[in-house]
């Protein structure tokens, strides 16, 4: 039984170190996470934007170089 009463305090403690912690926490206001959220977003599109054109580049400098092969 006291096994089991040290089991349910570490996880009491772990919970009740939880909620300390996040009250610490500086959340941001709703004008910093839609900008932040609008900033991830815009950088998403660049880099598949960019990460397709450069697929898309190399493709296109194989299939060059096999066909010179041929």
């Amino acid at each position: 039984m006291a096994e089991t009463n040290k089991k349910q305090n570490k996880l009491v403690n772990y919970f009740n170190s939880s909620i300390e912690e996040l009250k610490k926490v500086k959340w941001p206001t709703r004008n910093e996470a839609i900008n932040h959220t609008i900033l991830v977003i815009l950088i998403c599109i660049f880099m598949a934007l960019f990460l397709g054109a450069l697929d898309t580049g190399l493709t296109h400098l194989v299939e060059w170089m096999i066909a010179l092969k041929k």
